[in-house]
């Protein structure tokens, strides 16, 4: 457990990727199994302890220091596990007893992780409190870490996967390949990359294969473009799924649909799982963009979001928000691998797989139709003229895919790009700040802002948003100062600041779109919300009005539910 716990101390204190890169390979390298593949579990978010709950760690230190000090050391500290770490009580030592030879027989990782394995919801409390009592204070923090699943260290699955292929000099897109099939500790993947066992087979039955992911363009990248070499199609305000069916090894017909990071959310849309289940789709996997769609029109976000992570779905559900998948690309087709196919030559096939499959809750993405980047642009600025039509609201940019582009794991440079519509504008007022998590614990970086609207005593601000990013390093400690000095109420790690027409700093937010919400006090949601610029200058009484918000929805401004 210590060296995981000092593998995961030096990631987050590593501020470049090819540092990060060599601590993985040399942990990989150095470390035996099963402890490594239990390492590599938890940095790439595979492992998963239903009922260790953050919740549960706060009543085991909630009983153990007084809450007075744990809610000032949390507020200082900003992160929970970090915060329990250091305040849990040294276990009294027997004497003659050695801790360090005691930490290295009881608390290897792979001892942990197979005892929170199994151990159950009732018994799970008292064996948590034992390994922290067991543990030194990185080790606590590495076991907290472990169990509430956020790591916090800059380390991305990608990034895992790119030190195993260092390992065996392999590409990392062999990896990912073989990444669907594996579960840890991952004994056969390690044997493989040590050069001891046989590559991992790979069963092709409803397979999530890694997606592919695009750059967002940049106005200095349209000059070393050709717009003969790309096709542009509309980039669709929805979920990036996988759909998958085929047969397996017990003959048994297989069919899954996946989120873009590879969770298996079939249960959630059985609507979609009959129709892969449907013999006309044959052996195939296809990546496309999940949206609700009503009498022939796709519906916004908002209303897609009335089917998202839902154990359950009703039979009313199922009526009012019906499920469907707009195809963008055919990874697999009847026994053949596509992904290494030119993006026309994929495109042409699933044209005809398509026709092929005939149901109403599948069609086909369109292309754009452009000639130069001023086309394209006009086109990104009107969808509806463009050719989306009645759809127009749920496009949320454009994308560009080279012709002759492979199907390649990752986010491969040049291949493909995104192009996203313009975001919204609105002057805001600061009312709240809270502090942030790991390296921002020390400043208050979460901010609640609003807008003025007719209150029965005149006008007041009412919340609309919550943003944590877009500003620069240097903005944030602006930001901070300004919010220390400008206090005027303490509600734990949270900070009421002055928002009065004669006094309040407004915030310039950029947001991809409104809708309504019964859950804000005013009555609508912005997604996406962001800070796109600090407005020094504006005094607050100049901030933007509530009723321009509401007037977005009226507009149908994207997320009109």
């Amino acid at each position: 457990m210590n060296r995981f716990a000092e593998l995961l101390d030096r990631l987050a204190y590593e501020p470049s990727r090819n540092g990060k890169l060599r601590l993985l390979v040399h942990y990989f390298r150095t470390t035996g199994d099963p402890d490594r593949g239990y390492a590599l579990a938890a940095i790439t978010g595979a492992l998963n302890f239903t009922h260790a709950k953050p919740a549960l760690i706060r009543g085991l230190i909630a009983e153990r220091v007084d809450p007075v000090l744990f809610g000032l050391s949390y507020d200082y500290v900003g992160d929970l596990s970090e915060t329990v770490a250091l305040l849990w009580p040294a276990a009294v030592v027997p004497p003659g007893d050695d801790p360090d030879r005691r930490n290295a027989e009881r608390n290897t990782l792979s001892d942990v992780v197979e005892t929170l394995a199994a151990t159950g919801k009732v018994q799970l409390p008292r064996t948590i409190a034992l390994l922290l009592d067991r543990l030194d204070e990185k080790g606590r923090w590495a076991l907290l870490k472990l169990i509430t699943g956020g790591l916090r260290i800059g380390v991305s699955a990608r990034l895992a996967k790119t030190a195993l292929a260092s390992l065996r000099g392999c590409e990392v897109n062999e990896i990912e390949d073989i990444w669907p099939g594996l579960s840890p500790p991952y004994l056969p993947l390690f044997a493989w990359l040590d050069g001891h066992g046989e590559r991992p087979a790979s069963d092709t039955a409803a397979q999530f294969r890694t997606p592919m992911l695009a750059h967002a363009i940049e106005d200095k990248d349209f000059a070393a473009l050709d717009p003969a070499d790309y096709v542009a199609e509309w980039k669709w305000d929805g979920i990036r799924v996988q759909a998958a069916a085929g047969v397996g090894a017990d003959g048994v017909r297989i069919a899954r649909l996946y989120s873009r990071t590879g969770e298996d959310v079939s249960a959630a849309f059985p609507d979609l799982v009959d129709m892969l289940v449907d013999a006309r789709f044959g052996d195939a996997a296809l990546d496309g963009e999940l949206l609700i769609l009503r009498d022939g029109r796709v519906q916004s976000f908002g209303v897609l979001q009335q089917r998202l992570n839902r154990k359950t779905v009703s039979a009313k559900l199922l009526l009012d928000y019906p499920a469907h998948i707009r195809a963008y690309d055919l990874l697999y087709d009847n026994g053949e691998d596509l992904r290494q196919l030119p993006f026309a030559e994929r495109r042409t096939r699933l044209e005809a797989f398509i026709a092929r499959a005939t149901n109403e809750r599948l069609d086909l993405s369109p292309q754009i139709s452009f000639a130069s980047w001023e086309d394209l642009a006009a086109a990104r600025a009107d969808p509806r003229s463009a050719g989306a039509g009645e759809d127009a609201e749920a496009v949320e940019g454009v994308m560009l895919k080279r012709i002759d582009s492979p199907y390649l794991p990752g986010r491969p440079k040049g291949q493909w790009w995104k192009w996203k519509r313009d975001p919204f504008i609105l002057d805001a007022v600061l009312m709240y700040a809270q502090r942030g998590h790991g390296k921002r614990s020390s400043f208050y970086s979460d901010y609640t802002f609003g807008l003025w609207r007719k209150g029965n005593a005149g006008d007041e601000i009412v919340p609309v948003g919550k943003a944590y990013f877009g500003f620069t390093d240097e903005e944030l400690k602006q930001l901070d100062r300004y919010v220390r000095d400008h206090t005027t109420n303490r509600f734990g790690p949270v900070r009421e600041v002055a928002a009065t027409v004669d006094e309040g700093l407004v915030l310039e937010v950029a947001f991809e779109g409104v809708q309504r919400s019964t859950r804000h006090k005013s009555g609508v949601a912005m997604r996406f919300p962001r800070i796109s610029r600090i407005r020094w200058d504006k005094p607050s009484r100049d901030a933007d009005r509530l009723e321009t918000l509401e007037g977005l929805i009226a507009a149908g401004a994207r997320d009109d539910a």
